[in-house]
């Protein structure tokens, strides 16, 4: 069982940085793909970036392409979203999500098998 644990997520001013971490245990992040997803009040759920098990390849929504970057630290069993210029509609709660490799479908959530709780982001104009 893959356990996924978010944090920094908080309240900023537009413009501003965040860095979130999602912490895994259970397997290793090098046998995952991993993704980041957000949820805003009344929307769906939406794809922001993934990251495939080899740590190669990444895939970034276009909504954040250039602002946001994934990464993860294979001694430290974490991954993290990087967030920069940030803007009033990147507010959402921001989810970890993982799957064991195989197949491509990274910006659906319903290919993801394991979910953090989720963290609370907030951009203030």
């Amino acid at each position: 069982q893959v356990q996924l644990v978010e944090s920094g997520g908080g309240l900023v001013q537009a413009g501003g940085s965040l860095r979130l971490s999602c912490a895994a245990s259970g397997r290793t992040v090098s046998s995952l793909t991993m993704a980041w997803f957000r949820q805003a009040p009344g929307k769906e759920r939406e794809f922001v970036a993934a990251i495939t098990s080899s740590g190669v390849t990444t895939f970034t929504a276009t909504s954040v392409k250039g602002r946001f970057t994934i990464s993860r630290d294979y001694a430290k069993n974490m991954v993290y979203l990087q967030m920069n210029s940030l803007k009033p509609y990147d507010t959402a709660v921001y989810s970890c999500a993982a799957r064991p490799p195989g197949g491509s479908s990274y910006t659906s959530p319903g290919w993801y098998d394991y979910w953090g709780q989720g963290t609370q982001v907030t951009i203030s104009s």
